[in-house]
């Protein structure tokens, strides 16, 4: 690894080059500014890379037709130019992501990537993002890093020697932080319902947000839970601290939380520094399906945009309009039914910030279908919790109508009998 400026680093980046960006918190900002301000200098760039924070200069309307942005998972910062058609978007399950570059489907060129220092024999880690990047690490033709003292050093399968560094840019900087949002009385509701259902033993798939928040919150008082997860926030801590996390049940990395990306405060990034307890591992192990379901009791907690009466999911766009992508929804939706004793659930609130129902009579134009109605279970909202499986399409919408916001019932109700003509359907 040579270490030099960022701006002498990016002067090794030719035109017509595929170049891979570091997920998350892990974001290498400081590379991709100095990328930036060679502009003018270089044609036909194409970025990838799942979900990214801070500012995504490679989108920029003055850069359309010169730079090209494509998401394997949209996150806020290119949302708007995917939508307007000046970035794309790949559609993938985030447990085949690796396999782009070790397949030689899409080569890359670069990888930009962000790192813990070398330790005295030599090697960096991914720290809290390893996910695909550690494919692109190992098939980039150049790779660049920031190396960064404040990334946690993280156990596990995140290990990169500097000899596998061309350029190595020193920072010393805080990496991306999300703050958890207070709760309000809906998430509270969901997580107790979700709590409700879980048993003690089982090994957790848990995400960042409200809902993941509001469940973790309600889990005190359970016992032996273990995680096996793409990712995991703050929530977590706290469990692990009282021992409700234990993971002695686990038969697939018994002990330890296994996860391919984190992404919370400052206290969760010193949490996994250096823990042997945490296991960063690539998303192509962690997300298997035939890796989760060896786990007892895998219970995976999803949300969705919408969901219709006959329980098909749309997760990742709105109409027509992407939002955010595939992910690994379904990689554990189908490793948590096939587990022993698991449950796949869907958790959301009954009606969106606008007031209109999630639980719809058909899925807007467009819609994408995450997960079709035949690998659904559990659907969990503020109203309570149905079980899908072996129901008909006539029970389901039974079912559904059941935990929807009571002021969109009498349309569920209707559009329900126009479909399947039953009486228990009829609007009084």
């Amino acid at each position: 690894m040579k270490v030099v400026p960022a701006e002498e680093a990016v002067k090794s980046i030719q035109s017509h080059s595929r170049i891979f960006v570091h997920t998350a918190a892990a974001t290498p900002t400081v590379l991709l500014e100095a990328l930036a301000k060679r502009a003018d200098e270089l044609d036909d760039l194409e970025f990838i890379h799942l979900h990214t924070e801070g500012r995504a200069p490679q989108v920029e309307a003055s850069l359309a037709g010169k730079w090209r942005d494509r998401s394997l998972f949209i996150g806020a910062n290119v949302r708007k130019a995917v939508q307007e058609g000046r970035a794309d978007y790949i559609p993938i399950f985030l447990s085949e992501t690796p396999l782009l570059f070790r397949r030689g489907i899409l080569p890359l060129d670069v990888a930009l990537v962000q790192v813990s220092p070398p330790d005295k024999h030599g090697y960096c880690t991914l720290g809290v993002s390893v996910d695909c990047s550690l494919a692109a690490v190992e098939t980039a033709k150049l790779v660049i890093a920031q190396v960064n003292p404040q990334m946690p050093r993280s156990h596990g399968g995140s290990l990169i020697h500097k000899s596998k560094i061309h350029y190595g840019v020193e920072v010393d900087m805080p990496i991306f932080e999300i703050a958890p949002e207070p709760l309000d009385e809906i998430a509270i509701a969901i997580g107790r319902h979700v709590a409700g259902i879980i048993d003690d033993g089982a090994t957790l798939q848990i995400g960042i947000g409200t809902i993941p928040n509001a469940v973790l919150a309600s889990l005190g008082t359970h016992k032996r839970l273990g995680v096996h997860t793409e990712m995991f926030s703050d929530g977590v801590i706290p469990l692990v601290e009282s021992g409700v996390i234990t993971g002695e049940e686990k038969r697939v990395h018994p002990h330890k939380i296994v996860a391919t990306f984190a992404m919370g405060t400052r206290k969760l990034y010193d949490f996994i520094d250096d823990n042997p307890e945490v296991a960063m591992l690539d998303v192509q192990y962690v997300n298997d399906t035939a890796v989760i379901r060896r786990n007892p009791k895998v219970t995976a907690i999803n949300s969705a945009v919408e969901i219709d009466i006959t329980g098909q999911v749309c997760a990742d766009s709105i109409g027509t309009k992407m939002y955010s992508g595939v992910g690994g929804q379904m990689d554990f939706v189908r490793g948590a039914s096939l587990s022993e004793g698991g449950k796949a659930i869907f958790a959301l609130p009954s009606t969106t910030s606008k007031g209109e129902s999630r639980i719809v009579p058909l899925l807007k134009p467009g819609a994408g279908v995450v997960t079709t109605r035949a690998h659904v279970h559990y659907i969990i909202t503020e109203y309570g919790v149905v079980n899908l499986y072996g129901k008909s399409l006539r029970e389901r919408a039974e079912l559904l109508i059941s935990i929807a916001h009571p002021n969109h019932r009498e349309m569920l109700l209707k559009a329900a009998h126009e479909r399947f003509g039953s009486k228990q359907f009829a609007v009084a």
